[in-house]
């Protein structure tokens, strides 16, 4: 009784923590009217900005010319060469009623930066709806159609070149039938990984991963006993960073990463955190991700998700054959009791 007290009190306090330091995200979210303006060819519209559907002066009967799109995304055969022959002004304005594929008017489109040639993902309610590869200077548009109206939790997280993910972020946002939605200024944190699990005291250990390009990367490192301390790289412009970091001048203990990105005026919050030992030996890293005890639900973060998980599963028998919290994720004696809590609560995120 005594130790669900003890849980019961520390729950407030992890909503204070998670609030306390949550980052602000520079994003903007504007509705726009179905209609002009939005590069999406819509029910009623022949085409929209410089998207004509694959039309051109040619397909509209005419022998050659540049097509254009009028304000009232109409075509503008003004440009083309020569009237229609045989009464191609008909066939014209048959070819404009039928024009290419007509994208649903209900769509949310996500803008923002990541790392070049990285794999950006959109879900909606955990389910992949939407994906695009970030181009040269890291900018991406993912465009997610044929919505419906309703409340939805977006997130969205890149890949980059080496497979390692980054932290996602999420936007709750409510859809209106028949609105383009946008979310722009999305500023995904930068990936992290090490070469080394454990390093042996007074060796190197590398710390690397991708951020904005050319932007300046703040690498935290927080020992379980001890104070965090900083340290700076600059990325190169495809957005690779590495910091070597010699040992000799730490304690022997386990040890917190991660990172964040600024980029002039533009500044990412913290993204995943990775762990790592200095001990008596070195032990090369697994490739890919590697995830802080205390994830339990795999996202990068040790928050609220993770600890209402180990709060279900406090004092209860674990099934050797489905373990859905994957307790080695936390002390690997096969029960969660309060020295768990502990953990998450070291590990801890927001």
């Amino acid at each position: 009784m005594k130790a669900l007290q003890y849980i019961a009190f520390l729950f407030p306090l992890f909503c204070v923590f998670s609030l306390a330091t949550k980052a602000a995200i520079n994003v903007e979210v504007t509705a726009i009217v179905p209609g002009c303006g939005n590069s999406i060819i819509e029910s009623g519209e022949q085409c929209d900005g410089s998207n004509l559907g694959g039309m051109s002066c040619s397909t509209l009967g005419y022998s050659g010319g540049p097509l254009s799109c009028s304000i009232a995304c109409t075509f503008n055969t003004s440009a083309c060469v020569t009237a229609p022959i045989g009464g191609g002004g008909g066939g014209g304005g048959g070819g404009g009623g039928g024009v290419g594929v007509i994208i649903p008017s209900t769509n949310v489109i996500f803008t923002g930066t990541a790392y070049p040639g990285s794999r950006v993902v959109v879900l909606k309610d955990t389910q992949i709806v939407g994906s695009a590869v970030a181009a040269l200077d890291g900018t991406f548009q993912v465009s997610v159609s044929g919505m419906t109206g309703g409340s939805y939790a977006f997130s969205v997280y890149a890949e980059d070149t080496s497979g390692v993910r980054s932290s996602s972020l999420t936007f709750p946002l409510a859809i209106v039938a028949n609105l383009t939605k946008k979310v722009t200024g999305v500023l995904l944190p930068p990936t992290i990984s090490a070469d080394k699990s454990e390093v042996k005291h007074g060796d190197n250990i590398t710390i690397f991963g991708s951020s904005l390009p050319n932007s300046q990367v703040t690498i935290s490192i927080k020992p379980n006993s001890g104070v965090e301390f900083a340290l700076s790289r600059v990325a190169d412009s495809t957005g690779k960073y590495s910091l070597s970091l010699n040992t000799s001048s730490l304690v022997m203990d386990t040890f917190v990463a991660k990172a964040k990105s600024a980029s002039g005026t533009e500044a990412t919050a913290f993204g995943n955190a990775i762990s790592f030992i200095v001990g008596t030996k070195n032990v090369d890293a697994p490739r890919g991700n590697t995830f802080l005890k205390g994830d339990l639900n795999k996202d990068g973060k040790v928050n609220l998700v993770d600890f209402s998980i180990g709060a279900y599963w406090y004092k209860r028998t674990l099934s050797e054959e489905f373990i859905p919290i994957e307790i080695e994720r936390l002390n690997g004696d096969g029960k969660v009791d309060l020295v768990d809590f502990s953990i998450i609560a070291f590990h801890w995120t927001g």
